[in-house]
């Protein structure tokens, strides 16, 4: 029977442990998968590009385990064990950023590996102008950025890693043929 998180500290929540096809294998509480690669746990990142084709990011706030201060994805979380990925996804819209009735598109999986762990991420993309209303708990800034702003700011120790391979992967050859 899947916990109920609403009752629980953050450190306590139980994700669930998955194989690189992204199949549950086991459970961890989610402190744990903060230690290091390989305990490899499922997410989800959302990104929001508006109609003049700028995407949203949000600045992780400072009291944040990882990558804290750093650029990243409008909105990215752990999917809790026993919760599907479209619940996670819509939890996580409203609980980052107040986003409700999302309508996102899967772009795709991957595995990405940091020193601080190991993410099997489902990877979704919406289309939205706002208004947007940013959990301060959570994010510290949120702004749309060009796709230059992005391009010119890789590598530089801004974004989090994984909004960067999230970018290489789903977006690079999209945003370099744009010209934008």
């Amino acid at each position: 029977m899947p916990l109920k998180l609403a009752v629980m500290m953050p450190d306590d929540e139980i994700v669930p442990l998955v194989n690189d096809r992204g199949e549950v294998i086991g459970q961890t509480p989610r402190r744990d998968c903060h230690r290091g690669p390989g305990r490899l746990h499922p997410v989800v990142h959302l990104h929001i590009f508006n109609r003049a084709g700028e995407i949203f990011l949000q600045k992780r706030s400072g009291g944040k385990d990882v990558f804290p201060g750093c650029w990243d994805t409008a909105v990215g979380g752990h999917i809790a064990y026993g919760e599907s990925v479209a619940e996670a996804l819509a939890r996580e819209a409203e609980e980052e950023i107040g986003l409700r009735d999302i309508s996102a598109r899967l772009l795709g999986r991957h595995i990405i590996v940091t020193a601080y762990e190991s993410e099997y991420t489902y990877v979704f993309m919406a289309m939205s102008d706002g208004p947007f209303h940013p959990n301060p708990q959570e994010v510290e800034e949120a702004r749309f950025w060009t796709i230059a702003e992005i391009t010119g700011c890789l590598g530089s120790g801004m974004f989090t890693t994984n909004f960067e391979q999230d970018w290489m992967q789903f977006f690079q050859g999209s945003s370099s043929k744009s010209g934008n």
